[in-house]
């Protein structure tokens, strides 16, 4: 996880698209404003009336733009910009931003914002409560690709161009200058902009493609990149999956070497395990101490986060599927790696942690173990604080006289930092109503959960009440519940799992993913025919953290492939 990730601090986007609102039962009905499945071309957002009188901010397509422009427009208002621009500031602690989405626009049109428009999501406020003062006003532009899939569904959502999931950068991507001004809502007032600055496409050599970004190898990290057959089949465009590799020090390509998969969010140009830049670590690595393996990331950022969470689901497609048949056979035969389950092991923390998880549970024969580091949910009784199973709405506890609403992060001195419908809100607001917005909820929905009718991710609550849709948590329980899954196929998949499970977090961990925790470790404690004999720990007085460093991380495993791998394994590591 999360929204700021396991090693990061900037929180991604959400869920997308301009959508008009009526409540009904249950999940939202929603208009949309969207083509749907028989158009060939995209039709433009139908816009309100130009106001004779009020305010109004208006966005205009340049003149010389070539073709149509598609996707989801943000007006964000700064208070300082002596350190970044505006739509840089486009962050869950930034700036208040307003988002609507748009199809169809080609040169000379114009996107209005008003405070009466109920298409526009805003955050953390709507536009009609925008205090009157000195702003700072940009907008910026998420550019939206068509995805016609092999299950029917025709889609939109940001197409990687190398930003790794991440909007503020992904090339293809506008922005308009910077408008310095009083604002004030009630005033008659118009605002300008003008999309003329774009993010420019990345210089690619022949053969390239700019999709999980191009970096340059050095002696110690070499970065691969392979078409995938099958999400490109799933997706009807060419879909890429890329891998970071940290050989091991005195590397010999005559030679076999385990394999450690570090799951987590985009690495980017990032060398595993920090290598590079956590001096300690490095110097560790390049005495020759270290066991001698190779480390892994992955390359997989997608429309709906910055990584597919590397397990099968509707809306992603076989992201599972392509990692295991395409990428890891690939990496296989070309670093050497021993093409075993006890020399394949798992680790990551937070999003990372719930992939390793996954990964072991589902590929229990695959893989030779797991250190699984503050994981996302593990228990849908459990999701951050909401029982899914239980509760009616997510973002609100009823205590009868008053509603108390649910937080969606705590500091270690325990207040809480939002709520949950204020992250959510923020992602709405950035992405829409339906999975778009690149963040932490959005990524969820899309991996658990069916394809609505839509061809999105069917939602789990509604995004703007909270109220929570039962028959899409039966889903999600049956698909991707890691508890449930254990205890109802422990007797099938339990023998191939004992002494693989080790599960690390703190007790107050920042989004109270050790509550689930608990309720796996609890469980698994109870395992006989087999014992599990793994571990499951959370650390007092500890936030969001596996509390382990990466040298302590590696030798618990070299220790674990001598217990269970072959008689030479002391060789094929110090040897």
């Amino acid at each position: 996880m999360h929204h700021h990730g396991f090693w990061k601090t900037m929180v991604k986007p959400l869920c997308a698209l301009g959508l008009t609102l009526s409540l009904g039962l249950g999940m939202a009905a929603c208009t949309q404003t969207q083509p749907t499945e028989t158009t060939t071309q995209p039709t433009e957002t139908s816009q309100p009336e130009a106001q004779q009188s009020g305010f109004s901010v208006t966005v205009t397509v340049p003149q010389d733009f070539e073709g149509e422009l598609n996707g989801r427009c943000l007006i964000a208002f700064a208070e300082d910009t002596s350190e970044a621009q505006p739509y840089e500031q486009i962050d869950l602690y930034g700036v208040p931003v307003f988002g609507k989405t748009v199809y169809g626009l080609t040169a000379g049109d114009t996107i209005t914002f008003t405070p009466q428009d109920s298409e526009i999501i805003g955050f953390p406020f709507t536009l009609s409560e925008l205090p009157a003062q000195d702003f700072s006003v940009q907008a910026f532009f998420i550019t939206y690709t068509q995805f016609t899939r092999s299950n029917g569904s025709v889609i939109w959502g940001i197409a990687d161009q190398g930003g790794g999931g991440d909007f503020h950068v992904n090339p293809g991507n506008y922005y308009s200058d910077v408008v310095e001004t009083s604002v004030d809502v009630t005033a008659q007032q118009e605002i300008q902009l003008n999309l003329n600055q774009e993010i420019p496409m990345p210089e690619l050599e022949e053969g390239q493609v700019a999709q999980q970004g191009n970096y340059e190898d050095t002696d110690m990290v070499k970065y691969v990149k392979i078409k995938s057959q099958l999400l490109t089949d799933f997706w009807g465009q060419d879909i890429y999956i890329g891998a970071n590799v940290l050989l091991p020090h005195d590397y010999d390509p005559n030679k076999e070497y385990p394999t450690l998969y570090y799951q987590g969010h985009f690495p980017g140009g990032n060398a595993p395990l920090s290598y590079g830049t956590n001096e300690e670590f490095t110097a560790w690595w390049d005495s020759g101490e270290a066991p001698q393996m190779v480390v892994v990331t992955i390359r997989d950022a997608n429309m709906y986060y910055d990584t597919s969470y590397s397990v099968n689901s509707e809306n992603l497609g076989p992201w599972g599927d392509a990692i295991h048949q395409e990428l890891i056979p690939y990496l296989e035969e070309t670093f050497h790696l021993i093409d075993e389950s006890w020399a394949r092991l798992l680790s990551g923390g937070s999003t990372g942690g719930w992939e390793s998880l996954a990964l072991q549970v589902f590929y229990p024969d695959f893989y030779g173990g797991t250190w699984s580091l503050c994981p996302d949910s593990v228990s849908f009784e459990h999701y951050q604080v909401v029982n899914l199973y239980e509760d009616e709405n997510a973002y609100y506890l009823d205590q009868g006289w008053f509603q108390v609403a649910r937080p969606g992060s705590v500091a270690l001195d325990g207040n809480v930092k939002y709520a949950m419908k204020d992250e959510n809100l923020y992602e709405a607001a950035v992405g829409g109503l339906q999975c778009q917005s690149l963040g932490q909820w959005a990524i969820w929905e899309a991996v658990y959960g069916p394809m609505g009718e839509d061809g999105y991710p069917e939602r789990v609550y509604d995004p703007m009440t909270g109220v929570i849709n039962k028959d899409v948590v039966a889903y999600w329980g049956e698909h991707y519940d890691l508890t449930k899954y254990l205890q109802n196929n422990w007797s099938e998949i339990g023998e191939s799992l004992v002494g693989k499970i080790h599960i690390r977090g703190g007790d107050m961990d920042a989004y109270y993913l050790n509550q689930a925790q608990y309720v796996l470790g609890d469980w698994l404690e109870t395992t006989t025919e087999p014992y599990y004999d793994g571990y499951c720990i959370t650390f007092p007085r500890k936030g969001h953290t596996g509390n382990i460093t990466n040298q302590e991380l590696l030798t618990e495993m070299a220790e674990h492939m001598m217990k269970y791998g072959p008689e030479n394994v002391s060789d094929i590591l110090f040897g």
